[in-house]
């Protein structure tokens, strides 16, 4: 594994909202209602679909930080409703349909950029042991247009660094909902958006607050300086994990990816693609 965390990590930030917005466009939504499934029922079922009919618990397990009653009403009674096999493929098409809204499609070095990112996504395939929810997605067949391709790839790299980053959480004794609390200390997400994603009960959020508190890891609702340095350290090594992928490109293939991304991820978001709403 070679290459420098830092290029690694701005490729990944700069061309992850190609995938991330999967879960805000209204292209993803109204496909899964068409299939019969709504709200976080359509959220559960389309990312957990890479594992067949997925219970609860394994959604649990892997997606990590969110409430398990949250879960448990969607499966598994999502599989009475759809086949992974459809959800797989509305997935897909509603990320299809989004983009080229968007007009990725058109932009330039369409091909290098998913040269690139295809070159770390087939890397990382080689490093599936302890990644579930990546194995599970690199178990699926690479679709044959090119930004349904690149839409992959990302995909892929999403869920490789993913596992990777809550491997790191349970090294350091963190639950979901712990490395929730730490998240909207940060400031980088709104704490009214993660409670109402997440769905964990306020007496469980507060609790879990007073015992990072105990922890010195929280003053009042900010981070503490101990609470900074672990999050540093937690996305470090979340950057260090995820070379497994990204050291195939080398620092220069980084440090391209991260330049050739930056249009890319922008106009995703200036398209709206990531709106709350």
């Amino acid at each position: 594994m070679t290459g420098d965390t830092a290029a690694a990590r701005r490729a990944w930030r700069r061309l992850e909202p190609l995938h991330g917005m999967i879960y805000f466009v209204p292209e993803a939504a109204a496909r899964y209602a068409n299939l019969g499934l709504t709200g976080m029922s359509g959220y559960f079922a389309s990312r957990g679909a890479a594992f067949g009919r997925a219970s609860a618990d394994l959604v649990i397990a892997t997606f990590y930080n969110f409430c398990p009653d949250l879960v448990r009403r969607s499966l598994p009674a999502a599989w009475d409703v759809v086949t992974p096999e459809q959800m797989l493929e509305a997935r897909l098409e509603a990320a299809d349909e989004a983009l080229r809204r968007a007009g990725i499609h058109e932009l330039p070095h369409l091909a290098e950029t998913l040269d690139l990112a295809r070159r770390a996504a087939t890397a990382a395939c080689d490093h599936p042991q302890g990644r579930p929810l990546f194995a599970a997605h690199a178990a699926l067949p690479w679709p044959d247009d090119p930004l349904q391709q690149l839409w992959h790839a990302q995909t892929l790299l999403r869920e490789f660094r993913g596992d990777g980053h809550v491997a790191t959480l349970l090294a350091e004794g963190l639950t979901g909902l712990e490395a929730l609390v730490l998240h909207a200390a940060g400031g980088e997400v709104p704490v009214a958006f993660l409670k109402i994603s997440r769905a964990w009960p306020e007496e469980a959020w507060t609790a879990a607050e007073a015992g990072l508190h105990a922890r010195g890891l929280l003053e009042g609702g900010a981070l503490s300086a101990a609470g900074q340095a672990l999050r540093r350290h937690l996305e470090d090594r979340t950057d260090t994990l995820a070379m497994a992928a990204y050291g195939a490109l080398g620092e220069d293939g980084c440090e391209r990816l991260a330049e050739l991304a930056r249009p890319f991820g922008r106009r995703v978001v200036d398209a709206g693609l990531l709106s709350l709403g």
